[in-house]
């Protein structure tokens, strides 16, 4: 009698967590969910379509180039590789009005006022040199704006956080200065002229973004990001980790690449990601996980 009851039990169990586990997956990495990433070809931009990808989006990669960065990448294939100028406000409309939740990863350390744009072919992931047009203020700030303006005139709302559009933003660590001791006397006395312009162009994007009554904004301020590959940054990785830790407040420890994709998978993922996401915060959401339940883990 007893051994019939548990097993009953048993199999009871196993179809709770059968359906758990559909209803998890169905609702974490729902296929409907459709994001765009602008500046999908690029360093940080990849890695984001890639972990979308595995999540199960349906991911549209938008760049200047509009191919694979990686051709035979498994899960880079399964990206819609868009070629498309961002600073162009119908090919921003299009794009946006057939997306659930966008990403921007779309910048230039180097633009061609600074006198250093050569320098991008060193300093940047995909290696690309921008255009004769390429300032601070087109790359970042006007593609943005067209994002945003696109989003707000968007009719069809997405899934989840009460009908607000997911849109995650890669600013910087220096964006918030302003907000730190030591930091806007850093920037007013020791930041070159195109540091300024460059950190002025993301912080119109930042209170642009917080203006927003129909975006659920996250907003991402890595400091350096790197990976392996990144010889350019290596040597100075250990400097800022270093200056962070012992508490210089101007100095944030710096991110890996994956970290960060990670990060911004979650600000898609998650309602409660909303606002600035430092680098301590980015390292916690890389970390998030769910259990069978769809349950958020908390580590």
């Amino acid at each position: 009698f007893y051994p019939s009851i548990i097993l009953k039990m048993l199999s009871a169990l196993k179809y709770i967590v059968l359906v758990s586990t559909v209803v998890s997956s169905s609702a974490l990495s729902s296929p409907s969910k459709r994001v765009a990433v602008f500046g999908g070809t690029g360093f940080v931009g990849s890695a984001v379509c890639e972990r979308l990808v595995k999540r199960g989006y349906d991911v549209t990669g938008v760049s200047r180039r509009g191919v694979n960065p990686r051709e035979g990448d498994a899960l880079l294939d399964q990206v819609k590789w868009v070629k498309g100028d961002a600073t162009d406000k119908e090919t921003v409309r299009k794009i946006i009005n057939n997306s659930d939740a966008a990403v921007h990863a779309v910048g230039l350390l180097f633009d061609t006022e600074s006198g250093l744009a050569n320098l991008n072919t060193v300093v940047s992931g995909s290696g690309s040199l921008p255009g004769d047009d390429s300032t601070y203020d087109r790359i970042t700030r006007l593609t943005m704006f067209n994002v945003i303006d696109a989003v707000e005139k968007k009719i069809n709302l997405p899934f989840g956080n009460k009908g607000k559009f997911p849109l995650c933003f890669v600013s910087c660590a220096e964006a918030g200065w302003p907000d730190v001791a030591f930091g806007s006397q850093v920037e007013e006395k020791l930041a070159p002229e195109w540091l300024k312009k460059y950190l002025a162009a993301k912080r119109s994007v930042e209170e642009k973004l917080n203006s927003s009554s129909k975006i659920r904004a996250a907003i991402y301020r890595p400091s350096l990001i790197w990976d392996w590959t990144k010889f350019d940054v290596l040597p100075v990785i250990p400097v800022f980790n270093i200056a962070s830790a012992v508490g210089v407040p101007f100095i944030d420890k710096t991110v890996r690449v994956e970290t960060l994709a990670d990060a911004i998978v979650q600000g898609i993922v998650d309602d409660d990601v909303v606002g600035v996401q430092r680098f301590m915060q980015i390292e916690a959401l890389s970390k998030r996980d769910y259990n069978l339940f769809g349950q958020l883990i908390k580590l």
